[in-house]
């Protein structure tokens, strides 16, 4: 470590990647829904899955990959379109759950998401946002000195460091987020309204991915 950063470097990226992590963003609205919707479960598979996608972008950044998405018009709109469409379906699917009767013999272990549906949701969320893959390509070459070598090594592993950083980040709106769904459990709508609420803000994000410029 100490032969591949130099130490005002480190202090550098941890600065701002603290700030990047708790300035509120679609990523922690994401964890945050998930964890009013089914638990802190689902919210921290959720923040886990959403860095397994920045783990995608750091490998692309390192491997020059972005840069096609920086490049390209046609290759950044293919990306973000499917992103914001598989943001809506799953929005609308959620909103279309709010209006299904659970059975008497279903219970809450039963209708709950699948922990490996959840972590493959949120890692697609991640890894189909160009946005992402644009920011890695400008935030990570900024304290990576190829004077030090290996360059690609370093963009792993400071990708690592921020993927580290995130998971903390969003586990703690996942913790917070339980807090309130707690309360809100005693409300007997909840449950209809929770699901509406999850598909509400999943087509938001949706859509405000799909009006992203590259700009």
């Amino acid at each position: 470590m100490n032969s591949l950063f130099d130490s005002s470097s480190l202090v550098a990226f941890g600065l701002a990647a603290g700030a990047l992590v708790i300035a509120p963003g679609p990523g922690q609205a994401l964890v945050l829904t998930r964890t009013l919707q089914g638990g802190v479960r689902d919210g921290l598979l959720t923040a886990a899955g959403l860095e397994i996608g920045t783990l995608v972008h750091t490998g692309a950044a390192a491997f020059g990959l972005s840069a096609i998405l920086a490049t390209s018009a046609a290759a950044f709109s293919v990306v973000k379109y499917l992103g914001a469409a598989y943001l809506v379906f799953l929005g609308i699917a959620a909103w279309r759950q709010a209006g299904r009767q659970p059975t008497v013999l279903e219970t809450a272990e039963s209708t709950r998401t699948p922990g490996h549906h959840l972590l493959a949701h949120a890692a697609v969320t991640g890894v189909l946002n160009p946005k992402v893959a644009l920011f890695f390509l400008a935030f990570l070459p900024q304290f990576v000195n190829p004077l030090h070598g290996h360059v690609l090594l370093q963009f792993l592993i400071l990708g690592l460091a921020f993927a580290v950083l995130g998971l903390v980040g969003d586990s703690t709106v996942a913790l917070l987020g339980a807090r309130a769904r707690a309360r809100l459990l005693r409300a007997p709508s909840w449950a209809a309204w929770r699901e509406r609420v999850t598909g509400v803000i999943l087509i938001g994000l949706g859509l405000r991915l799909a009006l992203l410029s590259r700009r």
